[in-house]
């Protein structure tokens, strides 16, 4: 008698469905360790970014006979203090054209998208904020934030918000814990690698965000920052218990 062996080296739906059931589920197990770890060598590339470009400063600083980029008290725009930097230190990280989105050591791997929280802004912008010529093609600013608004109709100018610029970094008495340098977020504070979902604008900032920031002795931590839920965070320094400070007293 013959034998029909047409299926003998096939598999059956059933199991095609459970071999398909199978890879779903170990693709579910692997997913959040292959996600850990790319958000892990995306915070690597991010302290490695901050680090040189905190040696760079302080080469330009040396140079400069220890003096400070930014302005202090100016009547420009405070923003513009905080990228004035990336022009001055570019030759001390290797960079010798005009800034672009090429120049990688300013670009966060994280940077995939940015919050524009002023007042008639378009909030979440799913676009790296390292590309835009506006923010001088960086993710990262410096802890300049002291400046002077102009003069108004019956108002003083007045100086606000903590920061450094301007300030001899030997003057800075906490070099340990005073930010030089840090992801653009965390002035705010929101999260690039760690952000609260879904994105909009009235969503956007938060207590306890996590941000890569560089300090004055050079070190580097990825820590939490503060945020009272009020004022943007780089308007007051945190209170005991956060490892950082903007303000160099």
């Amino acid at each position: 008698m013959r034998t029909n062996n047409k299926n003998k080296n096939g598999f059956t739906l059933l199991e095609l469905l459970a071999a398909v059931a199978i890879i779903a589920m170990l693709f579910a197990l692997l997913f959040p360790a292959l996600s850990a770890a790319k958000a892990k060598t995306r915070r690597t590339v991010c302290l490695n970014n901050l680090k040189q470009i905190n040696l760079g400063i302080h080469m330009y600083l040396d140079d400069q006979n220890n003096g400070s980029p930014g302005n202090t008290n100016a009547t420009q725009a405070p923003f513009l203090c905080w990228t004035d930097y990336r022009e001055l230190i570019k030759s001390y990280v290797g960079v010798k054209s005009a800034p672009s989105p090429q120049d990688r050591i300013f670009d966060c791997p994280a940077d995939t998208f940015f919050y524009d929280l002023s007042r008639n802004g378009r909030g979440y912008v799913p676009q790296p904020m390292y590309e835009q010529s506006d923010h001088a093609f960086t993710s990262y600013a410096y802890n300049a934030a002291q400046f002077t608004t102009p003069p108004r109709t019956n108002a003083p100018a007045t100086t606000n918000n903590y920061g450094i610029a301007g300030l001899r970094l030997e003057s800075v008495l906490h070099p340990a814990t005073t930010v030089l340098i840090g992801e653009m977020p965390a002035f705010v504070p929101y999260s690039w690698h760690e952000p609260r979902r879904p994105f909009s604008k009235a969503n956007a900032t938060f207590n306890d965000s996590r941000n890569m920031v560089s300090f004055v002795d050079g070190h580097v931590s990825y820590l939490k920052i503060y945020y009272n839920g009020k004022k943007i965070a780089w308007d007051y320094s945190p209170p005991a218990g956060y490892d950082y400070q903007w303000s160099g007293d």
